[in-house]
């Protein structure tokens, strides 16, 4: 990566970005500081008074002029230094983009959190806080309403990113003990909404919401501004070790139907999982057959660490699914597939649902490799 240029480094060093003078508390450093959750985050942090200042590590410059910039990928062993002086680190440089390569996207997320926790130690930084996912419990048709922190991760790598975030949270686990003096805080949202694009949101841009014959679906959201007030609380002490966050409660998918009033389309669950793994085999869709998982039985989080330190919820999920609902009006998926305007509007006045699309879709590419051979 090349060096700014000195009319880029002289604005940096003009930026309000020196501590509080006599302010108590720690020195805070957030990786993926220039967007999407990092961005909210140190907006925050920089606005508090029981912080003393906020370390802002990006491959690019974001717009908090309140935060001291280091400007390189966290992958970079070069960021140990950036990190000395900070007492906390708070790692949120993660890509879980649908669209993304996976096993390029495995490699980020994996290496990045290796540099980081390993960098940490040797800056002396005494706190690491991950975000995983409240995924990483699995979605199954025995978990329990809601599941407490200590249940058992039983979620397999099936599902978009998730097995980089049990990869993430092995590291987690076994960081306090390569590095004896880390302290790691884990803190697992349910379903993120607040500018998110995952299969789970998309999930409300389609024509039909499809519900597996014989499933249980429970949804529980979790808005990012929520999120990154229980960030702050494990940045401050207030709460450790593994921390799920999410709205309180649950909706059922009849809720969800009603609130939404988008109506259900059901299928046997062997016509649906079949035909989504079929579609994502042959590239026809981003999100494998593990994410449907995710839409089929319940994974709801108790957060009772976070609530027994006294964090609650500014947001419920029937306000959290209305934003979401505006967020993605005028959206068109299909399939976890982004459709254009034209293709949603024929799509239904077919009356095409995920299933026939799907099926469509597998017999054309079929019949042109018959005809190849």
């Amino acid at each position: 990566m090349s060096s700014p240029d000195p009319q880029v480094r002289a604005a940096r060093n003009q930026s309000t970005s020196s501590a509080r003078p006599g302010a108590r508390g720690p020195v805070v450093a957030v990786t993926g500081a220039a967007s999407g959750i990092g961005a909210l985050l140190i907006e925050r942090l920089a606005a508090s008074d029981e912080v003393k200042q906020v370390v802002a590590i990006d491959e690019r410059r974001g717009e908090c002029t309140a935060a001291r910039w280091q400007i390189l990928d966290v992958r970079d062993p070069a960021i140990a230094e950036k990190l000395r002086g900070a007492d906390v680190v708070v790692h949120l440089a993660l890509d879980l983009d649908l669209e993304t390569d996976a096993a390029a996207r495995t490699a980020y997320n994996v290496r990045g959190t290796q540099t980081v926790l390993t960098a940490a130690a040797a800056a002396g930084v005494h706190r690491v806080v991950l975000c995983t996912s409240a995924m990483v419990y699995g979605a199954l048709p025995d978990n329990e309403l809601p599941l407490s922190e200590d249940a058992e991760l039983r979620a397999t790598a099936e599902a978009t990113g998730v097995g980089d975030l049990l990869e993430i949270e092995r590291l987690a686990r076994r960081a306090p003990r390569a590095h004896p003096g880390l302290n790691v805080t884990v803190v697992r949202p349910a379903v993120l909404v607040g500018g998110m694009d995952t299969a789970l949101t998309r999930y409300f841009e389609s024509p039909r919401l499809l519900v597996v014959a014989g499933s249980r679906p429970a949804w529980q959201f979790c808005h990012v501004d929520d999120l990154c007030s229980a960030l702050e609380y494990a940045v401050l002490e207030k709460a450790d070790g593994e921390l799920a966050v999410g709205c309180d409660g649950w909706l059922e998918q009849e809720e969800v139907e009603e609130l939404s009033g988008i109506r259900r389309m059901e299928l046997p669950s062997a016509v649906a999982l079949g035909a989504a793994a079929r579609l994502h085999r042959i590239g026809l869709t981003p999100s494998p057959a593990g994410d449907l998982a995710y839409t089929m039985y319940p994974w709801v989080v108790s957060g009772s660490r976070l609530h027994d330190a006294g964090w609650r919820p500014k947001y419920t999920n029937e306000e959290v699914l209305e934003e979401l609902l505006e967020e993605v009006s005028g959206r068109h998926t299909v399939a976890g597939r982004r459709l254009g305007r034209k293709d949603a509007t024929a799509a239904g006045a077919a009356g095409a649902t995920v299933a026939l699309l799907g099926a469509a879709a597998v017999v054309r590419r079929a019949r042109k490799a018959r005809r190849r051979i």
